[in-house]
């Protein structure tokens, strides 16, 4: 009885990895990364780790403060209505707005890219969309992975995780929970869209209307619902940064990112014990696709607080007396600022207590 001999001389291609292609992909993206250099790092990439100067960047007693995020399952979006250009931005919003929301600037940012097979092609688009965030935030794009993973991943699948490092100085942190007082306002600045939270339900609910993600978005003409559902998540830093440096910043007391866990989880999580806030519904203004969500999965009102930013993106405790002149200040660099509630005492739960009704 004989026996067949094995293939000889198998490569790591043959396997399903394509090292030329990560190569490829390398030097298509150095010009990328380059543009988001900053004081303190020099964004080349090629190297075993990227390499960030804090004296450089101007800071005096530092406190590094760290955040890492992904995108979810807004990637099924962009993979099956092949859409990959503004995916990374959304991955370095995520991360970079969790800084700012501790005070803290944003230096340096990396990613993660894992994928079944590997598309310099598709690679570049993310890059450009996670270096436009950079750009956005004012981080240096300093290194990331590329990792080709066959038979972890479907060939066309891909995920993406994102590392934000930023500073502050000492005695600049958020929150600053000794100052926050019963009657400070809330001042909401306003999202561009769903950004990067609650899509499994999303989806869910485009599964249920029966709709393609080339269909017309219901909620927004002129555009497919897979291009208008993948709206970026809006980069709140350079706004914020120059806000907390104004004469008026001393009036800000905490900030909260409004993610997954909408309004009723985000805001308490900057509060001292013995604090809720009061939120008024009536103020804010949900976009168009807030109240199609609404509508088309019967999503109650509770849920939609719970899950969604329903419009806005940042929450600002602010000092009455300053609140004016922030809002101002905001307003002037392109934020859509509206009041929506106070702060308030409160011992027990809920420490979120909405009134008045959203407008879906």
């Amino acid at each position: 009885m004989s026996t067949q001999p094995g293939k000889n001389g198998l490569t790591y291609a043959d396997a399903g990895v394509d090292i030329d292609a990560g190569n490829a992909m390398v030097e298509k993206i150095k010009p990328l990364v380059r543009a988001t250099r900053r004081p303190g790092a020099d964004a080349e990439i090629g190297g075993f780790g990227g390499l960030f100067d804090l004296k450089a960047a101007g800071f005096k007693d530092p406190i590094l403060v760290a955040a890492n995020d992904g995108v979810g399952t807004k990637v099924k979006i962009a993979i099956e209505s092949g859409r990959h250009e503004t995916i990374g931005i959304d991955l370095v919003a995520m991360c970079v707005n969790d800084l700012v929301v501790q005070g803290a600037e944003p230096l340096f940012f990396l990613d993660y890219f894992a994928t079944g097979k590997l598309t310099p092609e598709l690679g570049i688009a993310i890059v450009k969309g996670i270096a436009e965030g950079c750009k956005q935030a004012g981080a240096a794009l300093i290194g990331g992975e590329t990792a080709e993973m066959p038979g972890l991943y479907a060939e066309k699948d891909y995920d993406l995780a994102g590392f934000a490092v930023g500073a502050a100085e000492r005695d600049a942190l958020l929150p600053r929970e000794k100052e926050i007082r019963e009657g400070d306002i809330l001042l909401g600045l306003a999202s561009s869209g769903v950004h990067s939270n609650g899509y499994s339900l999303v989806r869910k609910i485009v599964e249920l209307s029966g709709l393609g993600w080339n269909s017309p978005a219901p909620f927004a003409p002129g555009k497919s619902l897979g291009e208008a559902l993948l709206e970026p998540t809006r980069i709140y830093v350079k706004s914020l940064l120059t806000a907390l440096r104004a004469p008026s910043g001393v009036g800000i007391r905490a900030l909260a990112h409004i993610t997954g866990g909408g309004f009723i989880d985000n805001i308490p999580r900057v509060l001292p014990k013995g604090f809720g806030v009061e939120l008024d519904l009536d103020a804010i203004l949900p976009p168009p696709v807030f109240g199609w969500l609404a509508r088309t999965g019967g999503v109650a009102e509770h849920e939609m607080l719970r899950t969604f930013n329903c419009g806005i993106g940042m929450v600002i405790a602010v000092a009455p007396a300053e609140a004016d002149a922030i809002a101002a200040t905001l307003e002037s660099l392109g934020e859509k600022v509206s009041r929506v509630g106070t702060i308030i005492r409160a011992e027990a739960e809920p420490l979120v207590r909405p009134r008045g009704k959203l407008a879906l």
